[in-house]
């Protein structure tokens, strides 16, 4: 068994869950319950740069604040790039393509370009999911994210954390 499967169970939520982020060697000793909850795949840029890891951090925080699963919740935590070079990138694959596949929707951050982000949107609009993608209002976003038709993919920008925390508010409670 992975490490990531013993840290995080498809269909549970961690109790306890503080407003700290958690390595995966402090995860391991949480214990965890069944919940049904909305399980959100939270996506960012990891190879294209770390620049908004606290940005990251405050979605998956205000995710959780209102009720809802991060199934991602490695793309928050600050030893990713540490952990991650212990998979090999079919475990990384694996991994975030199981996840999404059991996510209820997709917050995507694409202020930073990335293709992993990118191809996160696609494979989440093949299936269905419905997708949220931020950007700060200065961000050179995409045209393939900008100009994409699709009614379940939602594009916002935000200026600051209190336009950020109300436009995730907004979408998780319209699922």
């Amino acid at each position: 068994m992975r490490t990531w499967e013993k840290v995080l169970p498809q269909d549970t939520i961690l109790e306890g869950y503080s407003n700290k982020f958690y390595s995966v060697r402090e995860m391991e000793n949480f214990v965890v319950s069944k919940q049904d909850k909305t399980k959100i795949f939270v996506s960012g840029s990891i190879r294209g740069g770390r620049q908004l890891l606290d940005t990251y951090r405050f979605i998956c925080e205000t995710l959780r604040e209102n009720g809802a699963e991060v199934l991602s919740w490695h793309i928050a935590d600050p030893e990713l790039e540490e952990t991650e070079s212990k998979m090999t990138e079919q475990e990384i694959y694996d991994r975030d393509m199981g996840l999404l596949a059991k996510s209820d929707a997709l917050i995507a951050e694409v202020t930073v370009p990335s293709t992993g982000v990118g191809y996160e949107i696609c494979r989440a609009l093949d299936l269905k999911i419905p997708v949220l993608c931020l950007h700060r209002p200065d961000a050179a976003v995409s045209a393939m994210v900008l100009g994409n038709p699709y009614p379940s993919m939602k594009i916002r920008d935000y200026s600051n954390k209190d336009a950020l925390q109300e436009i995730i508010i907004e979408f998780i409670r319209a699922l």
